[in-house]
């Protein structure tokens, strides 16, 4: 797969149908309103800033490159949806832009990822220690992380970027005993 992605080059507009495509997967197995409505007013935005002409094209590069399919129905329209290819390749190129939003007023809990790799595959568990860190989460043990702020959406994207799913544990604390450390760290003082 990663072969497939080095080889691929698309420019912006390609990408930005690469995760409009996607949205609508995220939208379908979004479990909440709140979620649903953040994912359609970022979708929205994206879509109007499109142009036409550089829509056709890309979305005909995309479906020569196999990454997307097209569905003609029974009244005419046609369906266009990622293959699992198509999902690697957007998920890959949201994973660079990626950030945890930093709310106005932090609601007290503490968001913790704790995951158990096995030794036979510890350049997935150091890939997504790196990309802890990237995000802002702070080691609270070699492989427990900590954030305030909320971050289960950010955090699901990467587990199922690396196909990590069932080593990976996500808990939300009212309190921690070195809870004052951490304040400090985050600058919630």
């Amino acid at each position: 797969m990663l072969d497939i992605m080095e080889s691929l080059r698309f420019g912006t507009t390609s990408q930005k149908v690469l995760l409009l495509l996607l949205a609508g997967a995220a939208l379908i197995i979004a479990n909440s309103p709140n979620r649903q409505r953040r994912i359609l007013r970022v979708a929205g935005r994206e879509w109007r800033s499109l142009k036409r002409r550089e829509l056709y094209r890309s979305i005909e590069r995309l479906y020569e490159s196999k990454l997307v399919f097209y569905k003609e129905q029974k009244d005419g329209s046609i369906i266009i949806e990622l293959n699992r290819n198509g999902k690697k390749a957007a998920l890959t190129y949201k994973i660079d832009e990626m950030s945890i939003p930093k709310p106005a007023r932090w609601d007290g809990k503490w968001r913790i990822v704790l995951f158990d790799i096995p030794e036979s595959i510890k350049n997935l568990r150091n890939t997504l220690r790196t990309k802890l860190r990237q995000l802002g989460l702070l080691e609270l043990q070699k492989s427990v992380f900590i954030h305030p702020y909320e971050c289960r959406d950010e955090i699901d994207f990467v587990i199922e970027l690396y196909n990590a799913r069932k080593f990976v544990r996500f808990v939300e604390a009212t309190g921690l005993d070195n809870e004052l450390h951490f304040k400090h760290k985050f600058k919630l003082l």
